[in-house]
Order: C-alpha cells, then structure tokens, then sequence
C-alpha cells in the first residue's frame, strides 16, 4: 500500500516550518531614479522599489523582510511597506539641501526573511544603482551685490546706460538661481531699468529743476520672488553753463503781518560770458483767483465806501439775503469766496428790488457801480444780458434806464421824460473793451453828469465810443419795476394780434456781479474809485536808494506787474534781490499766488542773443491767526421806571468792553502756545431784541447822531433792534455802543426787555460772542410784611408749635409773589429803616407790656428746671416773637442785599432812592399799624398753651 507525503506528514505530525526551505534569493530591478524635493522626505522612484521572490508563497522565504543602502553618507533609508508583496519606499533619513548637494548615487539590495521565523538562511537580492536628484525650492530672496550704488551724469544729454546693478540668488536651480527682472520702486522719476539692470534716463536733465535723484531699484528672480531689501542708487546732475535765473526758491512763504517779503534773495543770472548790451526782466503776480482779482478788503459795500470817503445815500441792489432785505435770497452766491458776497447769475435767475428800496428821482447827477466777471456770450449774435434795468411794470415795454452787455459791448441806456426835457437827446452810450469778456474781475463804474457819461473801469476812464440819440419817453402813470440779472418785460406777446398777460423776465444775464450800487444826485471822485477798488496785495523793491543809476522800473497801477530794466548784469541781479511781495490786511486770503518771469536779453552786434527760459514760482500767503472777539460787561441792569420814561432813557450797555485774542504757538519766544490781545478793526455791531419786536408807540432803541460823529460808524434802526456799520477801531465801536440809548415812556406793563449783542470783523468773516443783557424795571409798589421761613427757631419755643404760628401769621399777611421779591430785593436797605420805625411805633403802644418782655429773659433758665406747661397770652408773646424774627430777618437781608449789590447800583439808583425815601417809610409805616391791629382783633379770640 502506497501512503500519500501528505498523509504521511499528518500521521507524524512534523510541523509545516520545519519543512520550508529558502532555494531562491529576492529580485529587483538594476537601477532606479528617483526625485526628491528639497526639505522633503519623500523619494519618487522611477520604477517603483519592489522585491520578487520565486520562494513565494512560501511563508519566510518568499517574503521580502527589509531593503539595505550602501553608500558614503546617503541621507536616506529604504523601508518594506508589505513583506508579501515586496513593496517598499525610499525616504530621506535627514533633511535633503539642494544647495548643499544636489544629485545623490547609493547602491541598494533587497532581503528575504530567510527559512523561518529566526531568519536563519536568508537571502539577498542583486545590487541595484539608485540615482536621485534633489529638486529645488525657491526659498531664497535675491540679493544685490552692492549695499549702494552712485553715478553722475551731465544735465541736457540722454544716456542708453548711466550705470548697472547686480543681483544674485542662492537657489540651486537655474529657475530660481537667475536674475530674470529689475524694478525702479521710485514713482514719477526720469529714469527706467532694463533686465540686465541697466539703469537709463528717459528724458534731459536739468541742474536747475533737481541737482540730484534718489531712486530704489528691486529685483526678482526667474521664480517671480523679490529681493528682500531694494537698494538705492543717487544720481547726481551736473550742471553745463546755461543762461538763466540760478538761486531762486520755486516757492516762497509769506506770514500775514510780516509786511514786505523778499522773493528772490538770491538769484541772479547766469549768461556764460556772452557779452550784452541790456536786460529786461518782466515779473507778474498773478492773482486773479483770489477774491475780485486779487487780496482786496472783503467788508460790506456800504462799510467800504464809508471807509473810502464816499458820499452817502447809495442803495445796495445786491445785499446779503435777510428779512428786510429778502429780494436776493433767490439768487445763486458763490460760497466759495472769503466773506466776499458773490451772487453768480447763469442765464436764469434775476430779483426784482421792492419799490421803497428803488431811488424816485436819479436828477442829472448819478452814479451805477458794480463789480462784474463776464466771458463772451455763446452764438454769433448774442442776446443782451442785462444787468440793471428799469422798465414799466405792467401794460407796456419801455425801458427808462437799464446797464447791459451785448456782443462784448458794455450799453447804458438812459430815456428822460418829457417833463425833463422833451429835445432829441443822448440816450445810450456805447463801450467796446477788453475788460468786458476776458473772464475776469473788474470794477465798473457809470458817473453820470447828463448828457455827459464816464466809465470807469478799475480806476481807468473810457469815454464812448457810440453814443445814440432818442426822443424822451412820455409821461404816464405806470409804475416802474427795478431788476437786476434780467429785464421785467411788462407786457409779452407772442405773435402780433396775442398779447399774453403775465409780465415775465427777458435778456437774462450770464456772469457774476457783486456790489452793485446806485447813487442818486452825487457823482464818484477818481479818489474814491480808486479807492474802492484797490488791491491789498501787491509787488514791491525794498531799498530804492541800493539800486543802481542804470536800472529802470515801473508798476502798472495795481502793482501786480513790474518791469526792471538795466544794461549791467550785476545792476539787474541786485535789483532783482530787491523784489518783493507785500499784503497789508491785517487778515489776508490765504492760498497760492503764481509768480511768472519773463526776461529778454540784448547782445551787442548780434540779431540773435541767448534765450532766458521764463521762471514760475508761487507765493504761499499762510493762513492767519484767527482773531476771537469777545464781548463783556454787566449781564443783567435793573433800573425805576422813571428811568426808562426819562429823555435819554437808559444805556444798556455802559459798561460795555470789546477785547480780540490771538493764538499764537510761539509766544514770547517759547514753544508752547499763548494767547495774545490784538487790536483790529469792526465792520458792525448788531443789537438784536429778543422775543417780542420794540412797539414805536411806547419805546425806542436808538443812537444820537451825536455819537457817531468824527467815527466812520453809521446807523440804521428798527423795531428788530439796531445796527452800527462801518469801518473803524474796537474802541470807537465800545465808545457808540454806550451811547445806544433805550427808551419806555409806558413802562407800567414791562418787567424785562432783553437784547443780544454781536459785532463781526471782515463781513462775517469772524465774528464775536452773542452777548446777551436783560434790563428789568423797578416799579414802585407799597412794601408789604416778609416773613423768613428759614429764620433759627427760639432756643425757649418748642419746634413742634412753630409751624403753628406760621400758618396763623400768613393767614393775615399776603404771600409775596415773585415780582415782589425782586422790589424787596432792590429796596433792601430802605427796609431796614421802615423795620425801626414801626419797631418805635410799636414800642410807644406796648409800654404795658415792658415788665412781660424783662421778665421773659429768665424764663430761659426756668425752662430748663421744670416741665411746667406755660400759656402765654398771643397779643403779648406772639407779637415779641414776630418783631424779634423781622428784626433778625432784615438784618440778614441787609448783609445779603449789600453784598449782592456792590459795584451794582448806580448813582442813578441811589439818587432816586433818596428822593423816594421819606414818603416810602409813612407809606409803610401806616400799613404796618393797620395789619397789627387786625392781627390783635383776631387774636383776641384765642389763646395757645405750650
């Protein structure tokens, strides 16, 4: 019988291992690359790492137990991910630098896990080259190899290469290792930087814009990383002999109340040795966006001709919007002005001003100014644009007198009446300037001396050059209607045969006016004209007597251009240094001024000469310190009623004081800031009534005449309360205000008036604090009983019971309201005096009672040994109580009155006092005998137990 080996191994029961015999040795493949990225750990191999072997499956010696590397150093290791399938992984042992080495060669073998668990008889595979290359990592930032780099380079030349930079990079890799861009971080310079960091200009330099540049200069690297630090490169630009101005500041800084400021200290003109015959040299102050045209004083129209000395009586067509004078508060104003009062017109907006404002009779003497900014008008023939008219209101069209623009054409038309004159007369008069459409701010002035008619334009006289004749206008009983921006067409039509009836606005105007007035009777002088439109700023030549007998200069009138001229070269320099910008406002506009030099050279024998490039500077006028008005005095006046009814009434503000600080932050040459008194002037004062308007019936406030003379103050009142307007100091503006004068000749109903108080310098510009005063009236009245509800208790009376005798005593004394407090108040020290007449009176009738009062002192001590109950008889210690508390309480009264009223009263107060003084005390002297008999009737009927 043949037994199987299967069987037969069961019926020995050998175990299986002992039957495992490892014949094969592992497999692998010859060679490997792999790829490893820098601070990684993990190897890609191409193939895979995978160990065959034939023993499979054998447990053991098929199975692949590890994978062993030779080499010198090789930060790496191979590790059996499954020993069945003889898979595994290399990995790096350490961390892995490209740039410390960037390709690695180790040779590797695989294992079998031999015949049995211990390992015994294992086997090893072939050796496999392994190949691995490191990639690289873009860690590092370029660097450039120069911590700064310098060049020069000569003005007016453009360079392919004025010099190199170099940055380098560590990265291993081509990639990241090259420079592949160059950068100038620098905005707006002349300069640009190719890939090889070649540094150019772009444009020609010049010594006299900039001497020298400072640019930075970045790179990147082919991986898009910048250089951590950028670095910088100084070019410096030297100059080439040029002819022109050298030595002048682009910008020059002008402090308010510093006076004359020099521009150009220290230019002078370099003409590389040409030899010339003369110079002239043309600066200009170019100010026409400030203000009107330049720095001029910005007060009101009426306070600038006051100040200016102009006649009186004009009327401001164009004033600032406000109750009484609301026809402009429809009209556009351009904000954007300091305190200048603007009103901007474009071609749609007009005012018609209210008949009691228009002046009746302009007679043949009359004077239209205004200020007006004008450009040319659109279309080939333009429509007129009318700045004043004066046209019938309703059922006709005829135009009396009326100021327009058409075509750049300045027009008055004036029409007489028949009851004036009845020939063929001038009727409009004609003007073509420049002035009228060049966009700018100029002073128009009409002086009418009919038939005679001047215009001025800031200061300059125009005669017409067209002046037509028309016949006068009939009379007729139809109102007239004064507009400005536009003319009232009082009756429309739209065809021949269809008249419409609503009156509308026609030949609208499109500019900017400002300060239109009209003065009838009078004409403007030169001087006044002058005066009205006079800059405040302007250029000036400092030390007159230092220039050369060579130099010529002259001004135009507004000294905004000066022409120097001179045939030596060092003469012009020396003048040039003299040039200067001067502003006499005590709180000028702030803001950029241009400066612009043009200069012509003349050279001997030659039709050719060198050409001065023109020079553009500005001056900086630097904002002022901003004064702070602030108004002080006595808050609060109380005055009789036969005050208010005197002839000159009461002066509310007597003791009035207008004081203006300045911040300054160098103050008495130190550093932290100070506050300084400054004097400066006032353009108005108002006085304002608070809560119900003055009645003329019964009171006044206002201000002599008398007051305002010799002062370049005027005054206009009305039941709204007063104004003071006009150029003039802070003293003279203290001085008429405590002249204003309030009078109530009805002042029985009035307990208070109350008035505030503002005053503004510069038209608004900066104004004061409100201040607010109350003036209370004193009215006479009988002076009644008070009692001191707060008076110290009697050490001897129980408190429980003062209550008592409290409520008994002002159930027969009428309580004091509170305009009788006041009285009290003010009568404090009459009181006193009326209090030790009725204490005598008293006296004389209570002589029985004497014996009681004497005997009253001890009980104090009794009361203090015994608990006995005491009744006392009211009409006797009652009545002790009551004076005793008056007394205490008027004399404290007293003490209270005098402090509250010192420096209070008035020699008036005290006066009228006096003279009231003895009819006062009978008064109250009958009235107290009356109410202390009525009091002892109704306590007869009682009696109170302590």
């Amino acid at each position: 019988m043949i037994t199987s080996k299967h069987s037969l191994l069961k019926k020995w029961k050998f175990p299986r291992l002992l039957l495992c015999v490892n014949k094969h040795k592992p497999w692998i493949e010859t060679s490997y690359h792999g790829v490893i990225t820098e601070n990684m750990d993990t190897v890609l191999l191409d193939p895979p790492l995978v160990a065959l072997d034939k023993d499979a499956p054998v447990p053991y010696a098929g199975e692949i137990c590890a994978f062993k590397i030779y080499g010198q150093d090789a930060p790496f290791e191979a590790v059996v991910l499954n020993r069945t399938s003889g898979e595994g992984v290399l990995r790096a042992s350490s961390p892995v630098d490209c740039e410390s080495q960037k390709e690695y060669t180790f040779i590797i073998q695989a294992y079998d896990c031999g015949a049995g668990p211990s390992g015994a008889d294992w086997k090893k595979s072939h050796k496999a080259v392994v190949h691995i290359q490191v990639d690289d990592v873009n860690e590092f930032c370029p660097v450039f190899r120069e911590p700064l780099y310098k060049a020069s380079v000569t003005e007016g030349k453009i360079y392919d290469s004025i010099l190199q930079v170099e940055a380098w990079d560590q990265d291993c890799s081509p990639q990241y290792s090259q420079i592949c861009n160059y950068e100038i971080v620098t905005a707006g310079t002349p300069f640009a930087i190719d890939r090889n960091g070649n540094i150019r200009n772009t444009e020609r330099l010049s010594y006299d814009k900039q001497q020298s540049y400072k640019i930075m200069v970045t790179a990147f690297d082919c991986g898009q990383k910048r250089a951590k630090e950028d670095v910088a490169v100084h070019i410096d630009v030297k100059p080439v002999c040029k002819p022109g101005w050298q030595g002048w500041n682009k910008r020059v800084e002008y402090e308010p109340g510093t006076g004359s400021r020099q521009l150009f200290p220290k230019m002078h003109l370099e003409t590389c040795g040409g030899p010339l015959s003369g110079v002239k040299a043309m600066v200009e102050l170019q100010t026409n966006h400030i203000g009107k045209g330049c720095d001029r004083e910005t007060y009101s129209e009426k306070s600038l001709q006051k100040l200016c000395g102009a006649a009186s009586g004009s009327t401001d067509l164009l004033p600032a919007p406000s109750p009484s004078t609301n026809w402009t508060a429809s009209l556009l104003t351009d904000s954007g002005r300091d305190s200048d009062l603007i009103y901007r017109f474009d071609g749609h907006q007009a005012a018609n001003v209210p008949d009691h404002v228009v002046p009746q009779n302009l007679t043949d003497q009359f004077t239209i100014a205004t200020w007006m900014k004008h450009g040319p008008s659109p279309g080939l023939r333009a429509e007129k644009e009318t700045l004043l008219c004066n046209s019938d209101k309703t059922e006709m069209n005829r135009h009396h007198y009326s100021l327009y623009v058409h075509n750049c054409r300045l027009v008055f038309l004036l029409r007489r009446d028949f009851t004036q004159v009845d020939t063929f007369r001038p009727a409009e008069f004609h003007w073509k300037l420049e002035q009228i459409c060049d966009k700018e701010w100029h002073y128009y002035v009409i002086n009418v001396e009919f038939p005679a008619v001047t215009l001025f334009v800031d200061g300059v006289t125009y005669e017409p050059y067209l002046v037509t004749d028309d016949w006068p206008i009939h009379t007729s009983k139809i109102d007239t209607q004064l507009t400005v921006g536009a003319c009232w067409q009082g009756q429309c039509h739209d065809s021949q045969t269809s008249p419409v009836a609503t009156p509308r606005f026609t030949q609208y105007f499109h500019g900017s006016l400002s300060g239109l007035t009209i003065r009838p009777g009078r004409i403007e002088t030169q001087k006044v004209i002058s005066c009205l439109q006079a800059c405040k700023e302007g250029l000036d030549i400092n030390s007159l007597e230092s220039l050369a007998k060579d130099i010529k200069f002259h001004f135009n009138p507004a000294q905004s251009v000066l022409v120097v001229e001179g045939e030596d070269v060092d003469s012009i320099n020396t003048a040039m240094t003299k040039v200067s910008y001067i502003n006499s406002r005590q709180f000028p506009t702030p803001g950029l001024r241009r400066l612009h030099i043009t200069t012509t050279v003349q050279c001997f024998g030659e039709d050719t000469c060198l050409s001065i490039p023109d020079i553009k500077a500005v001056v900086m006028v630097l904002p002022p310190s901003e004064p702070r008005i602030t108004i002080t005095g006595s808050n609060r006046l109380v005055r009789p009623a036969g005050d208010l009814r005197g002839p000159l009434g009461v002066a509310p503000f007597k003791e009035l004081h207008i004081t203006s600080t300045v911040m300054k932050g160098d103050s008495f040459g130190g550093c932290e800031p100070g506050v300084m008194e400054v004097m400066h002037n006032l353009d108005y004062c108002d006085v304002l009534v608070i809560g119900e308007e003055l009645n003329p019936e019964r009171e006044s406030l206002e201000i002599h005449h008398s007051a305002l003379l010799g002062k370049h103050l005027d005054a206009t009142n009305s039941t709204s309360g007063i104004s003071i307007y006009g150029v003039d100091s802070m003293a003279h503006y203290e001085q008429a205000l405590r002249q204003v004068h309030y009078r109530n000749w009805r002042p029985a109903t009035l307990s208070e008036r109350r008035f505030r108080l503002t005053c503004s310098e510069l038209n608004g510009r900066y104004t004061s604090n409100e201040f607010n005063l109350e003036v209370s009236v004193l009215h006479h009245s009988a002076p009644v009983e008070h009692v001191n509800h707060m008076a110290a208790q009697p050490q001897y009376m129980r408190p429980v019971h003062h209550p008592l005798m409290i409520h008994t005593l002002n159930s027969h004394m009428s309580a004091p309201p509170a305009a009788t407090v006041v009285i009290v108040v003010c009568i404090a020290a009459l009181v006193v005096i009326v209090v030790i007449g009725v204490y005598r009176i008293h006296a004389t009738h209570q002589d029985g009672f004497r014996e009681d009062e004497d005997g009253g002192k001890d009980p104090e001590e009794e009361w203090d040994n015994s608990a006995l109950t005491i009744t006392v008889n009211p009409m006797e210690a009652l009545d002790e109580e009551v004076k005793e508390e008056e007394r205490e309480e008027e004399e404290e009264e007293e003490e209270e009155e005098d402090e509250e009223q010192v420096g209070g009263m008035t020699s008036a107060e005290s006066d009228n006092s006096d003279e009231d003084e003895e009819e006062e005390e009978e008064d109250e002297r009958e009235e107290m005998k009356e109410r202390k008999q009525k009091g002892k009737l109704e306590w007869d009927s009682s009696s109170i137990t302590y």
